[in-house]
């Protein structure tokens, strides 16, 4: 399962183009969606500096952004409820949605940690994962 972690950052940090990185993670020998769900929602919690409501510019322009139709169930989710309600309602979507699902959190982590790259971590920082 280290590979999934490895594999999340590197398309953080745009070591993996998004479109080849979450396709191997979608087509991964070991995909499960459970584990695979927690490790870009965790994600995401940690790198929004907002921590009461989870909410930042950032997070919104990502959501706006997400590289599905904007009539997606996951997207319409989260562009529908407040983010730790909408992550509970995305964990038990159908099975059909799941890839949509990891898609998007893949998207947003990518944007909101560029952006905690470019200005908090921007001169440094203990993440062991933003010095690899």
């Amino acid at each position: 399962m280290e590979e999934f972690y490895k594999l999340v950052n590197q398309i953080a940090q745009d070591k993996i183009e998004f479109n080849q990185g979450s396709s191997l993670i979608l087509n991964h020998a070991n995909f499960e969606f459970e584990f695979v769900f927690i490790l870009p929602r965790n994600y995401i919690f940690n790198s929004i500096p907002e921590k009461v409501n989870y909410t930042t510019d950032t997070y919104i322009q990502a959501i706006a952004s997400i590289p599905l139709k904007p009539t997606f169930t996951p997207v319409v989710i989260l562009k529908s409820f407040r983010s730790k309600i909408a992550f509970n309602k995305l964990e038990t979507l159908r099975k059909d949605e799941q890839q949509k699902t990891i898609i998007a959190l893949l998207w947003i982590f990518k944007q909101t940690d560029t952006q905690r790259r470019n200005t908090e971590c921007k001169n440094g920082c203990g993440h062991d994962w933003h010095n690899n």
